[in-house]
């Protein structure tokens, strides 16, 4: 079961996928694309990943406690939603005009396309469980919801993408010791009727 630091590994790798589809063209530089929030000052970076919602996902089925050993059970790992929003950096110093915009937008979206699952034991290699892919889909998401994530950072709507990455496990410390079996009766009834073997 995938550890805390998956929320940060599925960031990662989306970013890490961009940076190696996205250089040179159209974007210049690894360096230009980095996991950051629209609030941030002072940052020159032309594409950002913003993650602006975690949701648990009530309607993927909920596991069973997990045998761990003889004697103890494992709470089941809990299923999340990531929201990420990918937008272009109002304040880089790069001097992009709307054409060059669109163009940043239309490569990422293909390039969402094109990689829109990933294991989680490839973000965590010491997974020994096999654990369903982490899909990342558009985020469906009206017009209006997509502002009211803008405004929530006090900043004006510009063309963005949203996504979710589910579901995403996240794994639970909690062990219960389950009582051992320490003693047992058997007990042997023969019938048969009379004047029958018993």
């Amino acid at each position: 079961m995938a550890e805390y630091p998956i929320i940060a590994d599925v960031s990662s790798y989306i970013v890490r996928t961009l940076r190696q589809k996205m250089c040179p063209e159209p974007i210049p530089s690894p360096n230009n694309i980095e996991i950051s929030s629209p609030a941030d000052q002072d940052v020159d970076y032309i594409l950002g990943l913003y993650l602006y919602d975690i949701r648990e996902e009530s309607d993927v089925t909920q596991q069973p406690f997990i045998q761990k050993g003889r004697v103890q059970l494992q709470r089941p790992p809990r299923p999340y939603g990531l929201y990420y929003m990918v937008f272009i950096n109002g304040s880089s110093q790069m001097g992009l005009k709307a054409p060059d915009i669109q163009k940043i937008i239309g490569r990422v979206a293909q390039i969402v396309n094109d990689n829109s699952s990933v294991l989680p034991n490839q973000l965590q290699s010491w997974l020994d469980t096999q654990e369903p892919p982490i899909v990342l889909s558009q985020a469906k998401i009206s017009l209006e919801e997509k502002v009211r994530v803008w405004q929530a950072i006090n900043k004006p709507y510009q063309i963005s993408l949203f996504y979710k990455a589910a579901p995403v496990f996240l794994s639970s410390e909690v062990v219960i010791d389950t009582p051992r079996v320490v003693d047992a009766s058997f007990g042997l009834h023969l019938t048969g009727g009379e004047g029958g073997e018993a």
